[in-house]
């Protein structure tokens, strides 16, 4: 991060990316020194809630971010920075979003926890759009011109008011990511598995085991040993009301509606007091390691992997015959995890899976039968993304085999089929 200070005194001319976060309530105009290579400006936290019209100015600028700041309108000069892509506005106050503020090469739009009652016409008019932020609003209604946004690849729509499915979107040919629960339209009534539901008093939390946008994981101890219930837990405590996939109560309760699966998380209790929602969970063996990596600004939607990874084809195999057969359970019990991503998945030294991180999923049992079968394709879809990003690391001396060439066809197969169980034995 760079200070206001070294802007001023001219110590960064010639950077192409710029962080400030001092309390700022107007926009610097020292940023325009900068407008002959600036491509990343982040002014999020800070106290801005205007961006002035010399803003254009800044032609070469990519990516800009100014989310946790007090904006009430998304900016319209940011419709005339001709090669801006990114935009992440999360945790303002705006109620406002017109057709000049959204940049013609739009690629991804992040406005997450604002007050959006609509979105304007022209958001299904950006060729360009991959990736779409918008739960947490008052979002009623999508525009009916995103049927024609045919390179969007990831909706997070969740925590609005949307009345109706919007099947403008489950026709999209790249749809692979979607998250739509804790609308009116996507009410469940079904009722939670039984689990135990247990005071916060009941265990302590010790060391953090990982975090995501929806809560921390920690690791847990009981008090006093509970009945049928094993020592060693992990427990996940739920931030906030809101989070950038949806409300954590939709992601307790599908977590909750789906029976055991040996390569899901096992859920084991719930707390669900005022002000505060935890998950137990069986603790998961420290063995077990990240698949991938969350993907990167450059990557978009896609995973990312360690420069070394690799992968011998038979454990890739081994992996997705593993995670079909999580599909295939999730579909049967209706839910959709909207976010089947390698970075989600857990592996051992033997390929072993387990499967986590629910806070995408929405459940679908409500919607018509026609619309149910179209969540599913979008959810296979991702899933052959998952295959393909697998691919990208697997071992070179194995890309001439036969298990390499059917996992390329499982990849780019619609509807998906089964890997032929004797593969691994045959290979």
């Amino acid at each position: 991060m760079q200070t206001l200070s070294q802007l001023k005194a001219g110590q960064l001319i010639g950077t192409t990316s710029l962080t400030l976060s001092e309390q700022l309530t107007t926009f610097p105009l020292e940023i325009l020194s900068l407008a002959n290579t600036l491509e990343v400006l982040d002014l999020s936290n800070n106290l801005l809630s205007s961006l002035p019209n010399e803003f254009a100015q800044l032609t070469k600028l990519k990516i800009m971010f100014a989310s946790n700041n007090q904006f009430k309108s998304l900016p319209a000069v940011l419709g005339q920075c001709e090669k801006l892509e990114m935009v992440g506005f999360k945790s303002n106050q705006i109620c406002e979003v017109t057709n000049e503020s959204l940049p013609s090469q739009l690629r991804w739009l992040i406005l997450t926890d604002n007050h959006i009652e609509t979105m304007p016409d022209s958001l299904g008019e950006r060729p360009r759009l991959q990736k779409l932020a918008l739960a947490g609003n008052r979002l009623r209604a999508l525009p009916q011109t995103l049927a024609q946004a045919c390179n969007l690849e990831l909706i997070r729509i969740s925590a609005n008011q949307l009345t109706e499915c919007p099947v403008q979107l489950l026709d999209l040919p790249k749809l692979a990511w979607i998250a739509f629960a804790g609308n009116p339209f996507s009410q469940s009534h079904l009722a939670h598995k039984s689990v135990p539901e247990l005071p916060s008093n009941s265990f302590v939390l010790g060391k953090v085991l990982g975090q995501g946008a929806s809560g921390v994981i920690y690791k847990g101890s009981w008090k006093t040993p509970q009945d049928a219930l094993p020592n060693d837990i992990a427990i996940k405590v739920f931030k906030g009301q809101v989070t950038s996939d949806g409300y954590p109560s939709d992601e307790l309760q599908a977590c909750l509606s789906i029976s055991k699966h040996d390569n899901l998380v096992q859920s084991l209790a719930q707390v669900n007091e005022a002000g505060y929602l935890a998950l137990i969970m069986d603790l998961i063996a420290p063995h077990y390691k990240n698949l991938g990596q969350p993907p990167s600004l450059q990557s978009c939607t896609r995973d990312t992997f360690a420069i070394n990874a690799y992968l011998p084809v038979r454990k890739i195999v081994k992996i997705v015959q593993q995670m079909q057969d999580v599909l295939a359970h999730l579909e049967r019990h209706q839910v959709c995890h909207g976010d089947f991503y390698a970075h989600n998945t857990l592996v051992d030294d033997e390929a072993n899976v387990i499967f986590g991180d629910f806070g995408a999923s929405s459940m679908y049992h409500m919607l018509s039968k026609d619309n149910k079968t179209k969540v599913m394709k979008i959810e296979q879809r991702a899933f052959r993304h998952f295959i393909s990003d697998l691919l990208t690391i697997c071992a070179d001396e194995d890309k001439g085999s036969e298990m390499f060439a059917q996992l390329q066809r499982q990849a780019q197969q619609q509807p998906l089929t089964e890997l032929n169980p004797g593969l691994l034995e045959n290979a």
